[in-house]
């Protein structure tokens, strides 16, 4: 009882907003018109968690979504919106909600590639089936301990410090939630490759490659920013940007 009762002050701790650097670079209309059921959206965060996360994943990245869309069935919002993004929130778990909330922020889309209608659905049934788990609070006393005091860790094993967790599956952390569905459908993230001598007696130097799943816990938000099987897709460009209609102040 006491440890519930101190995980879920230090969350909220955890989730204050401590710096306004973040800067939005594309226009929310312009996100909203590009977003597609399926892509990832990453977060660069202000709070205290997002601080520690992205030091330790050495990333802008510290928080990750997953855009559903309207049709979804996610819910709609009190003014109207319908709700389109289901994602770990530290202090309320599961939830979904509008892609209004992150207005303001910096974000990037992750989009994977060849997913059909019912890779969509399969991945929509089962963030809806995940609703309400709470988000993975050992990782909360994790980072709240390297937030207290740096860890003397070199930059490039700094991501390990975020493979903890209690190992309950009805617990989370953002980015774990996002890899178990994309892995529920066999698409790639991170993938170990083992690589193997091919069988082929005409090819002495060919090698045949077999793929296993990472287990979810070692993900962060910045893995889908630099996995090869996402692609990044930035709405500016995507709107038929042409930089001589640019409207420049000294010219």
């Amino acid at each position: 009882m006491f440890l519930n009762w101190l995980a879920k002050h230090l969350a909220a701790y955890l989730s204050k907003q401590v710096s306004h650097h973040s800067v939005r670079t594309s226009a929310y209309e312009t996100l909203e018109n590009t977003l597609r059921p399926g892509d990832v959206l990453l977060i660069d965060g202000e709070t205290r968690i997002s601080m520690a996360i992205k030091y330790l994943t050495q990333s802008a990245w510290s928080h990750a979504t997953l855009y559903l869309g309207p049709d979804a069935g996610l819910g709609i919002a009190e003014d109207g919106e319908p709700h389109t993004l289901i994602e770990a929130d530290l202090e309320l778990g599961i939830r979904t909600l509008p892609l209004s909330f992150y207005r303001n922020s910096h974000t990037r889309i992750c989009r994977p590639v060849g997913l059909d209608d019912d890779n969509i659905r399969t991945l929509t049934d089962y963030a809806l089936s995940r609703l309400g788990n709470q988000y993975d609070l050992k990782n909360v006393f994790d980072l709240a301990r390297y937030l207290i005091q740096t860890p003397p860790v070199p930059s490039r094993h700094r991501h390990k410090l975020l493979t903890f967790g209690s190992g309950d599956p009805t617990r989370t952390i953002c980015s774990t939630f996002i890899a178990e569905g994309f892995q529920h459908l066999h698409y790639p993230i991170l993938p170990t490759i083992d690589t193997f001598p091919s069988d082929d007696p005409n090819c002495r130097d060919c090698i045949r490659e077999h793929y296993r799943i990472r287990q979810t816990s070692l993900f962060t938000p910045r893995d889908f920013d630099v996995s090869p099987y996402f692609r990044i897709i930035k709405p500016t460009l995507e709107s038929s940007f042409d930089f001589r209609a640019l409207n420049w102040a000294d010219l």
